[in-house]
């Protein structure tokens, strides 16, 4: 670890961080950003972040996807919770977090990206077959049956 990073920092952490990510159903379509920052940078994604200390995960999905997308949402369940860890080239863990996946629908708002996002919209299942996403959140989405691996 690079002794200068903040005991925050997302790249190598000292401990696993957890992140909040909701999928967003309004008529039928996915909410997805186009991520403009690393990890995953270019790729779509669901929104979402991290979880802030005292914030409870729904509290964390919903207060993501308002700075993120500019709506206020409805969060339903716990969908699922996976890992996302990355190593360098010498075998150390430069990224982890612990991702929790909600179902969440829209409330209110128009979407609208942030500074973290290319680019935003909404999408039916076959619109996002056809999508950049990660391997990882294919499958978050076909378990959510939404979309097929």
């Amino acid at each position: 670890m690079n002794e200068s990073q903040p005991d925050d920092s997302r790249w190598y952490p000292k401990y696993p961080m957890v992140a909040v990510h909701p999928l967003i159903l309004k008529e039928g379509r996915l909410l997805l950003v186009k991520r403009a920052k690393e990890p995953s940078k270019g790729k779509w994604s669901i929104p979402g972040g991290r979880l802030e200390l005292g914030e409870t995960l729904y509290e964390a999905g919903r207060r993501e996807v308002l700075e993120e997308c500019s709506i206020e949402i409805e969060i339903e369940r716990l969908l699922d919770i996976e890992d996302l860890i990355l190593k360098d080239d010498v075998g150390r863990v430069s990224y982890h977090f612990v991702l929790v996946y909600l179902i969440a629908t829209h409330k209110t708002g128009l979407i609208k990206a942030n500074s973290e996002s290319e680019d935003i919209g909404w999408f039916t299942p076959t619109e996002t077959a056809g999508l950049d996403v990660h391997p990882q959140l294919r499958a978050v989405l076909a378990r959510a049956g939404f979309t097929k691996r």
